[in-house]
């Protein structure tokens, strides 16, 4: 299995899906997510779970990669720009601003893409797509270790792309 994204272009995510875009929620996080196009998924796959992430974090955090954005039971194999927004036939986890250093952004706020605003330097971002055989029985605002509990299992394949984010 193979992921890409147009928003990564030669190892480099976009403005757009960051801090240097137009699109921000009410409390200035950006929001604007990212395209993914998954190929050459195993013939068994049913959906599929993402999770977008920056162990760049680790450090200004004080001790915990940030989660920008959770996704399960997606069926489909493309997202197009901005489909966290939009689209309503996948399920969105809680991502990083909803914990004490996003503010505690609200839940509600917090349960979709969260994009990318480092504070110190450039940091790599991970972006996840596990294919699954089966949907996965979550709601909306999971967090990531209960994705990872109920794909315990049912993992039939995993694929990586990374991409580096300038600082804002």
């Amino acid at each position: 299995m193979l992921i890409s994204s147009k928003g990564i272009i030669n190892g480099t995510i976009a403005e757009r899906f960051g801090g240097k875009g137009n699109d921000f929620n009410e409390n200035g996080i950006p929001t604007y997510s990212l395209p993914v196009t998954i190929v050459d998924a195993p013939t068994d796959t049913v959906s599929f779970a993402l999770v977008l992430e920056d162990k760049d974090a680790y450090p200004v955090t004080g001790g915990f990669v940030w989660i920008h954005w959770l996704a399960t039971n997606i069926t489909r194999t493309e997202l197009t720009e901005n489909e966290s927004q939009t689209a309503h036939d996948f399920i969105q986890g809680c991502n990083s601003w909803t914990s004490i250093q996003g503010n505690h952004q609200s839940k509600e706020l917090s349960c979709f893409y969260g994009g990318m605003t480092p504070p110190d330097q450039a940091h790599l971002y991970e972006l996840h797509v596990y294919a699954l055989d089966q949907l996965l029985e979550l709601q909306t605002g999971f967090f990531l270790n209960e994705l990872f509990h109920a794909m315990d299992g049912h993992m039939l394949a995993q694929a990586s792309l990374k991409g580096i984010y300038e600082k804002i």
